[in-house]
C-alpha cells in the first residue's frame, strides 16, 4: 500500500508539472522587463602581485575520451607543466607532465600556457590536484558519471559583466551538475588580449571543478588584416578541446569542431563551428557525415544526440536574423539523419525555445532548437522579436540566464531555463524531451 501511495504521489507531481507547461502549439513571448546591462568587470592582474610568476591561474579542465581530463593553466614565468593528483586532499600519488606553449598578438605576449592530460580516472569521483608543483593552491574536480542520469549546464555568450557574475553564481549555487557546455563567445576580448586573462580568472572557480566543453563564436575570430591574419589565435591557444583525441570517432583535425561521448556512450555531443567552412565537401561537413554515420553504426546507439553551434539556425529575434541559414541548409539534413535531439545556439543575446523543427517548419522527427546566448555579455540584450510570434517558437524572452539539461534515462531529458531575476535564478521555461531514438516513427 505504501509503495502504491508513493507511486501515485510521483505520478501526481509529474502530471502537475507537465500540465503547468505551455502547450506545444501555444507561442509565448514573455513580458518580463530586464534591468539595464551591468558594467564590465575588471579582473586584470595587479602589477604589484607578489605571489610569484610560477603561480598557476586561469585553470580549466575538459574531458578527453571516457576516462581522461585535460588540465590547462597559465603562469607568468616558466614553470613545470606538471599536474599532481589523487583522491585524498593533500595527497598526490599520481602525476603527469604535458606541454607548454605561448602566443603573441600584436604587442601582447601571453603567459606560459600549460596543457596536461591526466588519467585514467574513475567515473563520478572527486580528485584533488595541484599544478606546476604549487604547494599553496589545491584544486579539485569531479569526473562525470559513466551512466545516466547526466546533468549539463548550458550557457552562451558569457563575457565578463556583473550579469556574467550573477549567471556563474546561479550555476554554482544551484543543483549540482556534471559538465558545462558553451556555444561560443567566451571572453569578449575582441582583440584586447588581457581580457582573455581576466576571463580565465573569472571562470576558474567553476571551470577548474567541472569540465567545460566549448566551441567558438564570432568574438573568438580576432582576425586583423595584415597585422593578425590568422583567426582564432587566442582561442585555440587557451581553450584546446579533444578534437584530435584517439578516442574521438573520428578525430576532426580542427579545434573549431569535434565530438565526444558521456555517460558511457548514452549521450553523444557534437560541437560545430559556425565560423569554419561548413559547405558540402568541406572538412567540417565531411567530418560531420563520418561522425554521425559512426554513431548510427554502433551496436548500441546513443540514447540522446546533442549539437551546439554559435549562430542559431532558427531565430525569431530581429538580431542576427538569417545568419545561421546557410549552415542550416548545409548541415540540417545530416543532423536529422543522425537523430539529433536538440541543437543549442548562442549569438542572439536572448532566450528562445522552438518545438521540434526541420526544414523551416514543425516536424516530430526534427530537433528541438534552443537559443541561449544570454549568459551576461557586455553588448546587452536583443529585445526586439518578430511579431506575430510563429507557432514553432514556443517560448522567448530577452533576459540573462542559463539552462540545464538533465538526461534522466534512455528516453527522457528535462530542459529548464533559469532567468537571472533580480539576482535570483528563476525557472522561467521547462520542457520534457523524448529521445528520437525511442520514437519508432523516426527510426524507419
Amino acid at each position: 500500500m505504501a509503495m502504491a501511495n508513493s507511486l501515485a504521489l510521483v505520478l501526481l507531481v509529474v502530471a502537475g508539472a507537465v500540465l503547468s507547461l505551455p502547450p506545444a502549439t501555444l507561442a509565448v513571448t514573455s513580458p518580463y522587463v530586464r534591468p539595464k546591462p551591468r558594467a564590465t568587470l575588471s579582473l586584470l592582474k595587479d602589477d604589484d602581485d607578489d605571489t610569484g610568476g610560477q603561480t598557476p591561474e586561469q585553470v580549466h579542465i575538459s574531458v578527453v575520451g571516457s576516462d581522461k581530463m585535460r588540465v590547462t593553466w597559465i603562469t607568468a614565468d616558466d614553470a613545470p607543466a606538471t599536474v599532481e593528483y589523487g583522491t585524498t586532499s593533500g595527497q598526490y600519488p599520481l602525476s603527469a607532465t604535458g606541454s607548454t606553449t605561448t602566443y603573441s598578438y600584436v604587442l601582447y605576449h601571453s603567459g606560459k600556457i600549460h596543457d596536461v592530460v591526466i588519467g585514467p580516472l574513475q567515473p563520478n569521483t572527486t580528485y584533488f590536484y595541484r599544478c606546476s608543483n604549487d604547494t599553496s593552491h589545491e584544486l579539485s574536480f569531479r569526473t562525470p558519471p559513466a551512466t545516466l542520469p547526466f546533468k549539463f549546464v548550458i550557457a552562451g555568450d558569457l563575457g565578463q559583466t556583473g550579469w556574467t557574475e550573477s549567471t556563474l553564481r546561479h550555476i554554482s549555487s544551484g543543483d549540482d551538475y556534471d559538465m558545462l557546455l558553451l556555444p561560443g563567445d567566451l571572453s569578449y576580448a575582441d582583440v584586447y588580449q588581457p581580457r582573455w586573462d581576466s576571463y580565465g580568472r573569472l571562470v576558474e572557480p567553476l571551470a577548474s571543478a567541472r569540465p567545460w566543453m566549448v566551441t567558438q563564436g564570432n568574438h573568438e575570430v580576432e582576425k586583423i588584416p595584415v597585422i593578425e591574419p590568422h583567426p582564432f589565435k587566442a582561442y585555440n591557444a587557451r581553450w584546446r578541446m579533444p578534437y584530435d583525441a584517439a578516442a574521438a570517432s573520428p578525430p576532426s583535425g580542427s579545434n573549431l569542431y569535434y565530438s565526444f561521448d558521456v555517460a558511457g556512450g548514452a549521450v553523444h555531443v557534437i560541437m560545430l563551428g559556425s565560423y569554419a567552412d561548413y559547405s558540402p565537401g568541406s572538412p567540417q561537413h565531411t567530418w560531420l557525415e563520418s561522425d554521425l554515420a559512426g554513431i548510427m553504426n554502433r551496436t548500441i546507439k546513443p540514447a540522446f544526440v546533442l549539437a551546439l553551434v554559435h549562430a542559431p539556425w532558427y531565430n525569431t529575434n530581429e538580431a542576427h536574423r538569417g545568419e545561421g541559414d546557410a549552415m542550416r541548409d548545409a548541415m540540417e539534413p545530416l543532423l536529422r539523419g543522425g537523430h539529433v535531439d536538440a541543437v543549442f545556439a548562442g549569438h542572439v543575446h536572448a532566450y528562445e525555445r522552438f518545438a521540434r523543427v526541420y526544414g523551416g517548419r514543425e516536424d516530430a522527427c526534427g530537433a528541438v532548437h534552443v537559443t541561449i546566448g544570454d549568459g551576461g555579455n557586455r553588448e546587452g540584450l536583443a529585445e526586439d522579436y518578430v511579431d506575430p510570434q510563429p507557432a514553432m517558437s514556443v517560448f522567448r524572452e530577452a533576459s540573462f540566464g542559463h539552462g540545464r539539461l538533465e538526461v534522466v534515462n534512455a528516453t527522457h531529458a528535462r530542459w529548464t531555463w533559469h532567468r537571472n531575476d533580480d539576482d535570483v535564478a528563476v525557472v522561467a521555461d521547462e520542457v520534457w524531451i523524448t529521445s528520437l531514438a525511442s520514437n519508432p516513427a523516426c527510426n524507419k
